[in-house]
């Protein structure tokens, strides 16, 4: 009775590490995710950092070749032009190992009731195709919605999740946001 346990105890033993090893071969290696985003007075910025802080996700800033003017009206006044002129302002860096993120966070702030063409520039240069893209925003009063379509519209070859938009740099709601969207648990 003894030599019977042990030997089920033995291909009980076998048959779970084999079980184990299959699973772990076929496990799906972790999302990586990246937050790339635009900030001009730090609004945006805050709020990225949040979400990378929450998910675990790398930071990329996408920051203009040539720096925006730091005051508010010239600012706007160049955004304004770079619109009109449907521009695609030069980024400084590139993403390091695009092809190791799954999952792209995208945001700026509303500038002339959209995405600012920084945000163009940057989705033009990169291939979305297998990719999650996750829109968001910061606006003073609105316009959150267009914005959020038209980071949708620059990245037709990805998936979508629902976008987040937010007053200022104000990170209430974007916790449980994540977790709607089944980002983090």
């Amino acid at each position: 009775m003894k030599t019977k346990l042990i030997t089920l105890l033995a291909v009980l033993l076998c048959w779970a590490g084999a079980d184990a090893q299959t699973a772990s071969e076929n496990a799906r290696p972790a999302k990586k995710i990246l937050v790339a985003y635009f900030s001009w007075g730090g609004n945006t910025q805050h709020v990225a950092e949040r979400i990378a802080s929450l998910t675990g996700g790398t930071l990329f800033r996408i920051e203009p070749m040539k720096p925006y003017p730091t005051e508010y009206r010239p600012c706007t006044e160049v955004a304004k032009a770079e619109k009109e002129a449907d521009a695609r302002p030069a980024i400084k860096s590139k993403v390091d190992n695009w092809d190791q993120y799954d999952t792209v966070f995208i945001g700026c702030p509303v500038w002339w009731w959209t995405a600012p063409m920084i945000i163009c520039t940057f989705a033009e240069s990169y291939d979305f195709g297998d990719k999650t893209v996750v829109p968001f925003c910061t606006y003073a009063a609105t316009y959150r919605d267009e914005t959020l379509a038209r980071i949708r519209e620059l990245t037709p070859a990805a998936e979508h999740l629902k976008g987040f938009g937010t007053t200022g740099k104000d990170t209430n709601g974007v916790e449980s946001w994540l977790r709607t969207i089944n980002v983090i648990r």
